[in-house]
């Protein structure tokens, strides 16, 4: 039995979360969010490339540093968010408009397959749209997806802009 059927068997599920930073220290505070991701019984079992974008939707602002992490945890949707917002928090997330430039950032991309539309969007409502999600998502599982719309990630990648897919580079 694989380690990813023992944790499923534990009562753990996949989760895939997106993390950005496009002010500070960018590669430093999405490490130390991975670090208290691992520190509130996360488990991180893969970790996309470092990717550098444009911001979204202003790309005036400072250019984003972006990853997709594939986590198994056993927290429910709403405490998985609950925790990835005081992790922003504590990396010096304030209250500013929506989609200003930030030291932290964590989206959950998908969790588990579930489809949800209460108190949380699951799978997230965007991802479909952005290539600093798509392609890392890509690079750590060319099989996913998408649970709502049943299209690959492979066709969401070739259906973004070529604008958008040239605007984003591997670092």
């Amino acid at each position: 039995m694989k380690n990813q059927d023992l944790l499923e068997n534990q009562g753990k599920r996949g989760v895939y979360l997106g993390i950005g930073s496009n002010i500070g220290n960018r590669f430093r505070n999405i490490d130390l969010a991975k670090y208290y991701l691992n520190t509130n019984n996360i488990k991180i079992l893969k970790t996309s490339s470092y990717y550098e974008s444009l911001s979204w939707p202003n790309s005036n602002y400072p250019k984003f540093i972006n990853i997709v992490l594939k986590v198994f945890t056993n927290l429910e949707p709403i405490e998985l968010l609950k925790i990835c917002r005081s992790i922003e928090i504590l990396l010096g997330r304030k209250k500013n408009p929506k989609n200003y430039p930030r030291e932290c950032d964590i989206d959950i991309i998908d969790f588990n397959n579930l489809i949800c539309e209460n108190e949380i969007i699951l799978p997230h409502k965007s991802m479909h749209q952005r290539n600093f999600v798509l392609i890392p998502l890509f690079e750590i599982n060319k099989n996913w997806t998408h649970p709502v719309s049943k299209i690959s990630i492979k066709k969401m990648i070739f259906s973004l802009s070529t604008k958008d897919i040239r605007s984003i580079k591997q670092i």
